[in-house]
């Protein structure tokens, strides 16, 4: 039902910007006000998702571990995953950005199927989905800056020269594309087959997946197959860029303004949903925390005073009902009476 949901709220997306563009002439909305709507969302809901993290409280060292820590005689520490020093910590971060170290280290859990035996395997296809997924995906949106940036930086003409080295097809072939594709349904497909990965997936698992397909897909045709106005589309875009947009003269195929309005409902819905990460994992306390509790000792800055209700407290309050239940207590009636009793001046 989710995987049925998700798809159906994506197709709805296409047909609104097909009906909005094509049959009701709403360029203006989608090509500008829409774009514009969804970059503010996007800026204002990260920002607030990374301001409530940094508020909330975390009063103890709390990182995830796997070697030994420092401090142990006759034991050697493993210094990045049991990070004791801020560099170590910076190291570990680096790793988990740039590498996803946690994910490379996975493991799988299954049974065989000879009999009810587990059977601990690699994820290194995951790692590996998950890498070429995030990498082309950030290579893409570093092309795009041809669109909006004039003259086109020349970080963004290396990466194209780059992505399109195998030359072939004219145009020529981005592998970025192809490899965002690819990885994205192998991603999907791992959601529908595995069963234990099916069982724990929902809708907001699966829409942003069938998202990103569809803007891959788009994006696809209209480069190779189902040809558009480059630079009529330029000339739109470079108005978004420089706050003074246009709708060009010249017609602008409706797949481009589906191709832009589904990037702008990821875009929106980015700080809402589980692809926040991208800032999450900065906020991390069980990566961003040196594991030094054996050196540092480390007090609650949220501490607040509490009222303190003592054990002498509680039993000067119910002594009489305590002795009448046989339970012990420490002073008997007579004793606290004789304490509580002030002193008799001396005589004169």
């Amino acid at each position: 039902m989710h995987v049925i949901l998700s798809l159906l709220a994506v197709c709805a997306l296409i047909v609104i910007a097909y009906a909005g563009v094509a049959g009701a002439g709403l360029q203006k909305l989608f090509g500008v006000v829409i774009p514009y709507l969804a970059l503010v969302t996007f800026f204002v809901g990260l920002i607030y998702r990374v301001l409530s993290w940094a508020r909330s409280a975390v009063p103890f060292r709390i990182p995830t571990t796997c070697g030994q820590v420092a401090g142990i005689k006759g034991m050697k520490p493993n210094k990045f995953d049991n990070p004791t020093t801020g560099g170590a910590v910076i190291v570990r971060m680096l790793a988990e950005i740039f590498l996803m170290r946690s994910l490379f280290r996975n493991t799988q859990l299954d049974f065989r199927s000879d009999g009810p035996t587990i059977r601990y395997g690699s994820e290194k296809f995951l790692w590996l989905a998950a890498m070429a997924f995030h990498y082309a995906f950030l290579t893409v949106l570093i092309w795009h800056l041809r669109f909006f940036l004039e003259p086109v930086p020349k970080l963004v003409q290396i990466i194209d020269a780059v992505d399109s080295f195998a030359e072939v097809g004219l145009p020529q072939v981005l592998l970025s594309g192809l490899v965002l594709l690819a990885a994205a349904g192998y991603l999907l497909q791992r959601r529908l087959i595995n069963p234990q990965v099916r069982y724990i997936s929902l809708m907001n698992d699966y829409f942003p997946l069938f998202l990103i397909l569809a803007i891959a897909i788009t994006g696809i045709l209209m480069r190779y197959f189902l040809r558009v106005d480059v630079e009529a589309i330029k000339q739109l875009t470079m108005g978004l860029a420089t706050f003074n947009p246009v709708i060009p003269d010249a017609h602008i195929s409706s797949l481009f303004y589906i191709h832009l309005f589904l990037v702008s409902v990821l875009f929106a819905y980015f700080p809402f949903s589980k692809l926040v990460h991208l800032g999450g994992i900065f906020m991390s306390p069980t990566r961003n925390l040196a594991n030094n509790s054996r050196a540092v000792r480390h007090i609650n800055p949220w501490n607040y005073p509490v009222k303190i209700h003592t054990y002498e407290e509680y039993e000067d309050e119910f002594r009489d009902l305590m002795i009448e239940a046989g339970i012990p207590v420490e002073k008997m009636p007579e004793e606290a009476a004789g304490e509580e009793a002030p002193a008799e001046t001396p005589a004169e």
